[in-house]
């Protein structure tokens, strides 16, 4: 039998959170936009899910290749694609949950922001599930400093665009997004602050 680890790999804590939840269920599509090692798809890989990534470094993609064919060798290459999120590769519409775990934070400033999240958003099928990790001031407001716009530097020494609570109310509400939790920040020891973003896709 394997160990939790071996099960789940590193996955995210909070994405775990959802599982528990019952909000990602076997038979859904699962898209991991901006995947990177594809820590966060071990456990979908294992358990039979239609598994998609996407990342805009090869390397990562070749990596997340070799974990497929490892568990879950029915599913194909293309699956898993070179390409940026606010291009992905992949249809509209075609998957019902997206996980966006520490990507968006990486925007250059609000309208890449808006770009990467639009663009990872466009493959959500109305009534998916959005979840997203990401950089915030929420709680650091005193500890971090602006740069420019929104980026900020922090206390870890990490320059990031940094969102707060009513950017992420006014995104949710320009692309048709409800949230399907209350928005979870964690500041690890007044070095960063990160907030986890979950949002139902409305219906058209």
């Amino acid at each position: 039998m394997p160990t939790l680890q071996e099960q789940f790999g590193q996955i995210d804590i909070y994405l775990f959170d959802q599982l528990l939840k019952g909000r990602i269920t076997p038979g859904m599509k699962i898209l991991d936009a901006g995947c990177g090692s594809g820590r966060n798809i071990v456990y979908f890989l294992r358990e039979g899910y239609e598994v998609y990534a996407a990342d805009a470094d090869a390397e990562a993609i070749d990596g997340v290749r070799s974990l497929a064919k490892l568990y879950a060798p029915q599913l194909p290459e293309s699956n898993f694609q070179l390409g940026s999120v606010e291009d992905l590769p992949f249809e509209d519409a075609c998957t019902d949950v997206v996980i966006s775990n520490t990507v968006l934070h990486f925007a250059l400033d609000d309208a890449h922001f808006q770009a990467m999240l639009d663009g990872t958003w466009r493959v959500l099928k109305p009534g998916g599930l959005f979840f997203s990790r990401l950089g915030s001031v929420i709680g650091m407001e005193s500890q971090v400093k602006q740069i420019q716009g929104r980026r900020y530097w922090s206390p870890d020494g990490s320059e990031l665009y940094l969102v707060d609570a009513a950017l992420l109310a006014a995104q949710a509400a320009r692309i048709g997004g409800e949230l399907a939790d209350p928005l979870k920040t964690t500041v690890v020891q007044d070095l960063r602050s990160m907030t986890t973003w979950v949002l139902r896709k409305k219906p058209v």
